[in-house]
């Protein structure tokens, strides 16, 4: 049974006089997706076997049969639990058998009926029924008001439905019956088969009647909107026609006039780029006008190179172009393993980042599905029904990574690792010492050279909407009069907001949120609070020495040798060089300078060859003076203590860890007083404060004579005076050195320390643990004295730093001093 126009019978009086008495057992033809109402007139299609059977069977009687729709439309051949319980009792008036077996009818509805329980199923379905009339509530009046309202609607719906023909809208108003008029709309409107049934179900006809006026009055607002987006296409369609028409009319006018111009030709030329650059609409929109403001200057007007510009740079941009390829995490990790050794941690948080990222980009397909049916969901809908508003704002969100470490440990090759890894062009810009929010956003197109920000002219030379976008040195940024780039960056950095950034020259929007931000920083401190919350920081800290052997030996010096000429057969170093190298021409975090060193050596064997001194060389340990001359670093910490008062401390700056010394001493004043040099920070100065009091507090128990301080004016001093100092982990250092020349014992020359010192004597945790016992192993310690409660951080010192050193972790002043002092008593001097 398909679903068929149905006609509703005007003669509702004639009808009713003639109506067949109905009986009280009536086989049931089920419908699919039709819902025959009492008084209508409908065409069925009879295909099912037992249907068939069905109508031969009452063709032979009556001739009536009860009429209700399948509730499970799918269900073949439909049960009792597949129909609705509510139906018509109809009549069939015409049969007619078609060649392939299937019947056409034409039934008219007749009564309302509802099935009280079924008697059989086999061969067809018969049910006991019983007729249910509908009943009049409301007054004579109020019954009026609704069918009037009704009919005003529908006559408004008809013209715009071709469905429904136009004579129905004044047989309507003939129909003086409210049962049959809503009948007849119920029938004619279109809308869902549920909702015709709906219809149909209810028992009084006021009730039809207004919920026939809901549904009339959504559907005409529905093909209102239709029709009005119809005609606006249209006329956008003709606006966009003719002026196209009358533009290649202009143009032959003035070919036939020999009127064209290099002006014209060159505005030509633009509208056919922006026409190809495929902008989206409100760039589209902003570039279109400006080239019609172009048109009418002349080409002497100062405008008219402005706008020109303006417009080359609207074409020139990478509006949708892109170039990432679909992750590989086998290869990315292969690309990885290839450019950087070791640095398992930060690999490993990458693959997840890329990890993440393709499951993100193969499923926001079904995501966007999800929003567009959010879109759809009716206002007075409950709110639990509703799809998340945020569907696409979660693809887009994602941690913007920022590698954090000392200079040369290998950020901004981590980020061009993860561009060759994606498939992704690599772009970067420095932010260091940039002061000018317009570096960021641009300039305003009505100055004078005004050009887009340093993100915009990026995107430009990468020709790409989705390139690898490191952000280096973000820590270094600036603050003036003319704004703060950091503010600048939130937008840039935050998920949520930069798929529509806005430059300022531009001032259209353009869509960051398919380019990879990566930051790169040497310290978080300077780094301002709303930024940093935006970015998952990665730490990278310096190496150790066999790090940088292997890294010299796979990656520096074959990168050398292709730099400077030579061939691998052509050049050797030792491993024994390189650990030279690496222990006395450099001390860094990084590898920079020692790529440099290897460099120097390159070089000038690289000479050698070429006068044609030599066709080969090996660079053997002893003969690194012949090339670097002599060593820039020595093994002082020995040497320095010489004396009581001067202890060996740990302290982290931004170019990784390295070794403090602090030095003490005592002499006659006429007061007693603290005096602290070395450029010390506020923080540092107190720490000398409480570790002056606690000494002289505890100098019987320390085996110090108290009377040692009286008179006296203590001097702390931290070398190296021209870099500033700060922090609170100099504390049990400069408590050593103090217990130290007032006890006349030596400090162990193979002890470095490091932790916060508290009046009471407790060390406290610190930072940079890794930083500083890597500085402590490059300076040759042996001892690392450090606070208890920063024990489980020495899982990050690599294994073989850990195995060369011995760990002391203490929890008060009186350990350090047990374990940095010597038993030796000197007089101090």
């Amino acid at each position: 049974m398909t679903d068929t126009p149905i006609n509703v019978n005007q003669n509702s009086e004639i009808d009713a006089q003639t109506t067949p008495e109905i009986p009280d057992i009536l086989p049931v033809l089920p419908l699919i997706n039709t819902v025959v109402v009492p008084m209508a007139v409908a065409p069925i299609v009879v295909g099912q076997e037992r249907s068939v059977k069905l109508v031969d069977e009452v063709m032979r009687t009556n001739r009536l049969v009860a009429l209700v729709a399948q509730r499970h439309p799918e269900a073949r051949p439909a049960g009792p639990d597949d129909i609705y319980r509510v139906g018509t009792a109809a009549i069939i008036h015409r049969l007619l058998r078609l060649p392939d077996g299937t019947l056409q009818l034409v039934v008219q509805g007749l009564k309302r009926i509802r099935i009280l329980d079924f008697l059989q199923t086999e061969p067809f379905l018969v049910a006991r029924i019983e007729t249910s009339p509908e009943q009049v509530i409301s007054g004579v009046t109020e019954l009026e008001a609704l069918r009037r309202t009704l009919g005003e609607l529908f006559s408004k719906l008809v013209p715009l439905t071709e469905d429904i023909p136009n004579e129905l809208a004044a047989a309507g108003e003939n129909i003086s019956d409210p049962r049959l008029f809503a009948y007849l709309v119920a029938a004619m409107t279109p809308m869902e088969t549920p909702l015709r049934q709906e219809i149909l179900e209810l028992d009084a006809v006021e009730n039809k009647l207004q919920r026939l006026i809901e549904i009339v009055q959504q559907e005409l607002a529905v093909r209102e909107l239709q029709q009005q987006i119809a005609s606006d296409a249209q006329e956008k369609i003709s606006k966009s026609q003719r002026e196209y028409i009358l533009r290649e009319q202009l143009k032959s006018i003035q070919r036939e006039l020999g009127e064209e111009n290099a002006e014209q030709a060159e505005i030509q030329e633009l509208r056919n780029q922006l026409e190809a650059a495929q902008l989206p609409e409100e760039a589209r929109k902003e570039a279109f006008r400006e080239l019609s403001r172009l048109e009418r200057l002349p080409a002497i007007s100062p405008e008219y190179g402005m706008i020109r510009t303006y417009l080359d740079w609207m074409v020139s941009l990478p509006w949708n172009t892109t170039t990432g390829e679909a992750i590989d995490l086998g290869y990315a990790h292969q690309v990885l393993d290839e450019d950087h050794y070791d640095l398992e941690k930060i690999k490993d948080r990458i693959l997840e980042y890329l990890a993440v990222k393709k499951l993100k980009s193969e499923r926001a397909a079904v995501l966007e599905e999800q929003s567009s049916v959010q879109e759809k969901v009716p206002e007075e809908a409950p709110a639990s029904q509703k799809p998340p508003e945020t569907v696409l704002e979660e693809i887009r969100r994602e941690p913007i990574l920022c590698f954090v470490g000392p200079p040369g440990v290998g950020k901004t090759s981590l980020g061009q690792s993860i561009a060759r890894a994606m498939g992704r062009k690599f772009v970067r810009i420095s932010l260091g010492g940039v002061s000018d929010e317009a570096e960021i956003r641009g300039h305003r197109r009505t100055y004078i050279g005004a050009l887009p920000g340093r993100l915009i002219q990026a995107l430009r030379r990468a020709e790409t909407a989705d390139p690898v976008f490191m952000l280096d040195e973000v820590d270094k940024l600036g603050r003036s009069f003319q704004g703060d780039p950091a503010a600048a960056l939130l937008e840039v950095l935050d998920p949520a907001q930069n798929h529509t950034f806005v430059d300022t020259y531009l001032g259209v929007p353009f869509d960051l949120s398919r380019v990879l931000f990566i930051c790169t920083a040497n310290t978080v401190e300077t780094i301002p609070s709303p930024l940093l919350d935006r970015m998952e920081i990665l730490s990278l800290s310096g190496y150790t020495e066999l790090e940088k052997l292997h890294i010299a030996r796979r990656y520096l010096l074959p990168k050398q040798l292709r730099a400077n000429g030579l061939k691998p057969e052509e050049l050797a170093i030792t491993d024994a060089a390189l650990q030279r190298i690496i222990r006395e021409y450099t001390r860094e975090a990084g590898v920079r300078s020692l790529e440099r060193e290897i460099g120097a050596v390159v070089r000038k064997v690289a000479r050698q060859i070429a006068e044609g001194k030599v066709t080969a060389t090996t660079v053997e340990a002893e003969q690194l003076p012949d090339y670097l001359r002599r060593p820039r670093f020595l093994d002082e910490v020995v040497e320095r203590i010489d004396r009581p008062g001067i202890a060996t401390g740990l302290a982290w700056t931004p170019a990784g860890g390295d070794v403090l010394f602090v030095e003490a001493t005592m002499m006659p004043g006429r007061a007693e007083q603290l005096v602290l040099t070395g450029m010390l920070g506020d923080v540092m100065r107190e720490s000398a404060q409480a570790a002056l009091s606690y000494v002289r507090s505890n100098a019987e128990k320390l085996g110090i004579d108290p009377k040692v301080f009286m008179g006296k004016v203590v001097h702390v001093h931290v070398p190296a005076g021209a870099t500033p100092k700060d922090g609170p982990s100099a504390g049990v250092t400069m408590v050593t050195a103090i217990a130290s020349v007032a006890s006349g014992r030596l400090v162990r020359n193979d002890v470095a320390m490091t932790g916060e010192i508290t009046l009471r004597g407790k060390v406290l945790p610190v930072g940079g643990i890794r930083e500083k016992v890597l500085a402590a192993y490059r300076a040759g310690i042996k001892t690392v004295i450090l606070p208890q409660r920063n024990e489980p951080d020495l899982e990050d010192v690599p294994e073989e730093v850990r195995h060369q050193l011995q760990f002391v972790p203490v929890s008060a002043a009186e350990e350090v001093l047990a374990t940095a002092l010597t038993a030796a008593n000197l007089d101090a001097s």
